[in-house]
């Protein structure tokens, strides 16, 4: 086949969890689509096939990350990452999805035609270099919200001058050895309370160097409850009691943040100080200047964290960098950190739609001067819905409600004979003030796109919920046609 000339139904873009999930739905819902996975890496998985740090895991339970369609079967319900990325590849494998799939594929750039309502997109093959085209109706973009290519690493004064290992999770060498090492991984969230006791089993010691404190829970990594029903119900009916259990746990800690933020950081802060004893300063390491949620709650399993600075072999250091040394870190406050590894726990760079550029009718699109339609779509770009998981849920519940909101939608357009949907803002959201696309969430990876970002409204539907429960109906059962949505024929008539 010649790739110039394909033409498809619908071309998904990533082949990791939202991207097969994505795939899965739209085979179920529209068996007659012609669709393929276009995937910039030679492997599934996404996340959860680039990240190989050690420890890496989810920092969400699986009943809540899994697939609604395929219940998790494993009794982990913090699940490592080897074990996601097994089960993202047998949902494909199960579903076909496989043969779908194009490796090596990195689209750079989509250009829209009205005339014909089409989609051109453009892609740079990794094995030779070459740039191939796929015409399609319709863009499901799943490449996730960062840059595969490198995490993000401030200026550090000083770095050339250390002289051990220098280290980013998200490229993470086969073979450093930390064995006997002095460690200093810096960073407070997820990925450095993921390493930090791991790292501690072998290391000689491992600091977890922060400027500021996180928010932490502990939590077991078995869900008693999910098991014992796995045992006595059939397995989907198991799992939806349990999805839906722990939905309601996620969004009632969530709503407690909202509406009592001094209730729950007290709640957190009794948890830490029961784990680490009265003679531990929690109010200098573990008490952050932030409201909980309005950065991501950091999971810990089974306490492992705090077992491991119970121990001895891990401490935390809360402080300000002045320069790496030739031996370490030194603090603004004279302290040195003697480490024979660095690890930039720093954070991610993000990108907006994976970094490819979009043109509609010869105008290349600015998301940054876009509003959001429901947190999907953007205001006059056509046949592009996007996924972006929950900050304050598991990722995975909300890139499944995005999959079937794009089917609905594909097949209201089959029924209405029409080739071009589009958000457009009436003549009363055209002086909307311009609010920022995640709003309440000061977490740094965020922050620093937020200008690129497309923007929400004051109203709906020109907001980018993140409310579970009332998405879950908007999404399911909203009304398609508006007033905002516009069904038209590749004429720009609307549809009869």
């Amino acid at each position: 086949m010649n790739e110039t000339s394909e033409y498809l139904d619908v071309v998904i873009i990533g082949a990791g969890l939202s991207g097969i999930g994505a795939a899965v739905h739209l085979r179920r819902n529209c068996p007659g689509k012609r669709f393929v996975i276009l995937e910039a890496r030679d492997s599934i998985g996404g996340t959860w096939d680039l990240f190989r740090y050690p420890g890496i895991r989810s920092d969400s339970d699986m009943h809540t990350l899994g697939y609604d369609f395929r219940p998790w079967r494993a009794s982990k319900a913090i699940a490592d990452g080897p074990a996601i990325l097994e089960y993202v590849k047998d949902t494909a494998a199960d579903h076909d999805i496989d043969r779908h799939i194009r490796f090596g594929h990195r689209v750079v750039a989509a250009t829209w035609s009205s005339e014909d309502a089409t989609w051109t997109i453009e892609a740079r093959r990794a094995d030779t270099d070459e740039v191939v085209h796929v015409r399609c109706n319709f863009i499901l973009t799943c490449a996730g919200y960062y840059s595969y290519e490198q995490g993000h690493t401030p200026d550090f004064a000083g770095s050339d001058r250390f002289q051990g290992d220098v280290v980013h999770p998200q490229l993470w060498p086969e073979d450093l050895d930390y064995a006997d090492k002095k460690v200093v991984i810096i960073g407070s969230g997820a990925t450095a309370v993921t390493l930090l006791p791991e790292m501690a089993r072998d290391a000689d010691h491992v600091v977890m160097l922060q400027r500021s404190p996180s928010y932490v829970i502990s939590w077991p990594d078995t869900d008693a409850i999910a098991n014992l029903l796995r045992k006595v119900l059939p397995e989907r009916t198991a799992y939806r009691i349990t999805r839906w259990k722990n939905i309601t746990i996620q969004q009632f800690l969530y709503r407690q943040s909202r509406r009592n933020p001094e209730k729950l950081r007290q709640f957190l802060l009794r948890r830490v100080r029961k784990e680490l004893g009265p003679d531990y300063d929690v109010e200098r390491h573990f008490t952050p200047a932030y409201n909980p949620w309005d950065q991501r709650l950091c999971l810990v399993p089974n306490s492992d964290l705090f077992a491991a600075i119970r121990s001895g072999k891990a401490s935390v250091v809360t402080g300000t960098i002045k320069t790496f040394t030739e031996r370490g870190v030194l603090l603004e406050s004279g302290e040195e950190l003697p480490a024979d590894i660095i690890v930039t726990a720093t954070g991610l760079d993000l990108v907006v739609l994976g970094g490819i550029r979009f043109t509609v009718d010869g105008e290349q699109v600015d998301f940054a001067d876009r509003f959001t339609y429901k947190g999907v779509m953007c205001s006059d770009v056509p046949n592009v819905i996007s996924t972006f998981g929950y900050i304050n849920a598991s990722w995975t519940l909300r890139a499944d409600l995005i999959a079937e909101y794009a089917c609905r939608v594909i097949n209201h357009m089959d029924s209405t004979g029409c080739r071009q949907v589009t958000p457009r803002l009436r003549d009363a959201d055209m002086n909307m003030p311009k609010r920022p696309y995640i709003v309440g969430f000061s977490s740094g990876y965020i922050q620093r796109v937020q200008g690129e970002l497309p923007k929400q409204g004051d109203r709906d539907p020109w907001t980018n919920p993140q409310h579970y429960k009332r998405d879950r109906k908007m999404f399911r059962h909203g009304v398609l046609e508006d007033g905002v949505l516009t069904f038209t024929q590749s004429t720009l008539n609307r549809c009869a």
